[in-house]
């Protein structure tokens, strides 16, 4: 009230703050009014127009390694040249005026002159750029109006992988172009090319959640999953967690803001057992062979004392990062799905093959351990009538053809001129095919090892179900030599090899080493895959040595079928094989073996090569397996000479 009793005084400075106040009071209403009242439908459609989207941003995938730490697949940083069509719209809007004819009819003509405005902008932005960074590029239409529609928030990619001069000339210009960004995105690269492609396999697009990650995202950006090989089997650990950022948009779907949510945490390194420089020296082995590059075959090496696999090829062999970009209908026809090459197999694991004579080792040690064979006893090839200077040896009226002379053979001399007569006598001895069945079941021959799931023949052998079931004596000839109903892949020979040469323990075939954190600090521990034993032979040791001074006998000595192998200085213990494949009676091809293992008086490698369509076992393959051995020595000499090194600064 005393307020106004004082306006009642005629007090004109307090009227005027009187007045002043009271215009103010009415403007805050007035401001108020407009808000509320008069632009709340218009407020109302902007924040309906406003939405917040979930980005997937794809974690950077672990590297993997040799077991020296060579990579064998890593990532390296890509620069590319990223458009924001956010920043476009002005010039969208005077492309569309620019363009546009006197009348426009239809809603529909509207829209296609528009839409024909935006292609025209960002075309030639690319154009401009691409001959500005002396990299042709063509913008596609559909691949431009599929982004627009669906992930207009997200820039899109005109230029890919751009050099270093490249960067530093769009460096020098910033801003020359509307909406341009230089980004940069880890690419996976195998930098040894197609080595040891068939372990490492092959990628492909996938952006969708992995476990223990949000289902739902609006956006996902480029990521890759594993689908054969290492990159498959340990895809979840390579590809890491990936992060979330959130994305404001506006009504015409451009971005506004972006907030981190969460990081992506990088994959974990894989490190294998491979050597690199053994894996490459085993690889140029393989084609060395009278076919060259158009080898087909498989060799492995492992570590008898531990299952480790120092090598595995496979021939032909194909590019892994092949599979990241698009693939022809005419590449793939003439080239990965060839029908005969078959380059996508992987024949060390994946394929089953008659094993041949190199059998014959498992036909011995069944023989020995059921005291049937005496190895100084003398058995007599028998003449073959139609062959001259070869002999046979008939299974009730069936003669089953032998590739040595008639004559006599003790044990020694059958296994290293691989006698077929010798060891179908042999084991058609009462017991022996039990034994061998046994065995075989030791080995676990007609089993997986899951070293590659999906890329791992079981193989064929019989089992004791097998002899009530229409079994014959003709089958038992065939087993006893590797053929009929028994098959078998390069890595279960590589197993039976390592048993028989380390006194009798079958392994698990190992493949990799550990899992280890790309970055410490997340805190990961490191993760340890040490040797397993599967089984044991529980065989005599002194059968086993028979075997192993027969196997050295048949490299070292004169005649040995695998005399092709010989090394100075180095006790090689081999087989060779010649598998016949047989179709409608008659053969058609042979799959040709060399198993082996050094050094005979302390085993440390086992080494197997096949070839398919081979000359012979010694002919084809020991001469690539003394490359193999080479490379070997050499390895072994390089790591004395390290050791060396560092015991001298010590």
């Amino acid at each position: 009230m005393l307020v106004f009793d004082q306006l009642k005084k005629q007090d004109s400075q307090l009227r005027l703050v009187a007045m002043v106040l009271a215009a103010g009071f009415c403007v805050l209403l007035a401001g108020l009014w407009y808000v509320q009242v008069f632009s709340s439908k218009r407020f109302a459609d902007s924040l309906e127009d406003q939405a917040v989207r979930s980005v997937r941003i794809p974690a950077v995938r672990g590297k993997v390694l040799d077991r020296n730490g060579q990579p064998l697949a890593e990532n390296r940083p890509t620069y590319n040249v990223e458009l924001y069509l956010a920043e476009l719209g002005k010039h969208f809007h005077a492309e569309y005026l620019r363009i546009r004819p006197a009348s426009v009819r239809t809603r529909a003509e509207r829209e296609q002159l528009e839409w024909s405005a935006r292609y025209n902008v960002v075309s030639n932005i690319t154009a401009q750029v691409s001959d500005w960074l002396q990299q042709p590029q063509v913008i596609d239409q559909k691949k431009f109006q599929r982004h627009y529609n669906e992930v207009r928030a997200l820039p899109i990619s005109i230029l890919q992988n751009l050099n270093a001069s490249q960067v530093a000339r769009f460096a020098e210009r910033p801003g020359v172009f509307p909406g341009l960004d230089l980004e940069i995105q880890p690419l996976r690269v195998y930098p040894h090319g197609s080595l040891a492609a068939h372990v490492l396999g092959s990628l492909t697009r996938d952006e969708s959640s992995q476990e223990e990650e949000d289902a739902f995202y609006h956006y996902r950006l480029p990521d890759w999953k594993g689908v054969t090989g290492m990159e498959g089997v340990f895809d979840g650990q390579l590809r890491g967690a990936a992060g979330t950022k959130s994305m404001t948009v506006n009504r015409l779907g451009y971005r506004q803001q972006e907030t981190m949510l969460r990081a992506p945490e990088p994959g974990d390194n894989l490190v294998l057992t491979l050597d690199f420089k053994l894996q490459r020296a085993v690889e140029a082995a393989l084609v060395s062979s009278m076919f060259g590059a158009q080898t087909r075959g498989a060799a492995v090496v492992m570590d008898v004392q531990t299952g480790d696999v120092l090598a595995m090829a496979s021939a032909p062999t194909f590019e892994p990062i092949e599979f990241m970009g698009r693939i022809s209908t005419e590449h793939w026809t003439n080239v990965l799905n060839h029908p005969i090459q078959k380059p996508m197999l992987n024949r060390a694991a994946q394929e089953n093959y008659h094993p041949g004579s190199i059998l014959k080792m498992l036909t011995a040690l069944a023989a020995l351990e059921m005291e049937k064979l005496d190895p100084m006893e003398i058995f007599n090839v028998e003449a073959d009538p139609e062959r001259p200077g070869k002999g046979c040896i008939y299974v009730g009226n069936r003669k089953i053809k032998d590739t040595v002379a008639n004559g006599p053979y003790n044990f020694k001399k059958a296994l290293m001129h691989s006698s077929n007569s010798y060891f179908i006598y042999h084991g058609l001895k009462p017991g022996v095919l039990q034994k061998i069945i046994m065995l075989g079941e030791k080995f676990h021959l007609g089993e997986r090892t899951g070293i590659l799931p999906r890329q791992e023949t079981a193989g064929e052998f019989p089992d004791q179900t097998d002899l009530v079931r229409r079994w014959q004596p003709g089958d038992t000839a065939n087993l006893c030599i590797g053929q009929g109903k028994v098959s078998v892949s390069p890595l279960q020979i590589a197993v039976m090899t390592s048993a028989i040469a380390n006194g009798g323990k079958v392994f698990w075939p190992r493949l990799v080493l550990r899992l280890e954190p790309s970055d410490p600090q997340f805190g990961e521990k490191v993760s340890e895959f040490p040797p397993r034993v599967r089984d044991d032979l529980g065989v005599k040791p002194e059968n086993l040595r028979l075997i192993h001074e027969a196997m050295l006998a048949e490299v070292e000595e004169a005649g040995g079928t695998g005399s092709g192998a010989i090394i100075k200085g180095l006790k090689i213990g081999g087989k060779t094989g010649t598998a016949e494949i047989e179709q409608g009676g008659k053969i058609v091809d042979k799959t040709t073996w060399f198993a082996s293992f050094a050094p005979v008086d302390r085993p440390k490698w086992a080494v197997i090569v096949m070839v398919e369509s081979g000359a012979s076992g010694g002919k084809t393959c020991a001469p690539i397996a003394k490359l193999i051995y080479e490379a070997l020595q050499k390895r072994e000499r390089d790591a004395g000479q390290k050791n060396s090194a560092l015991a001298s600064l010590n």
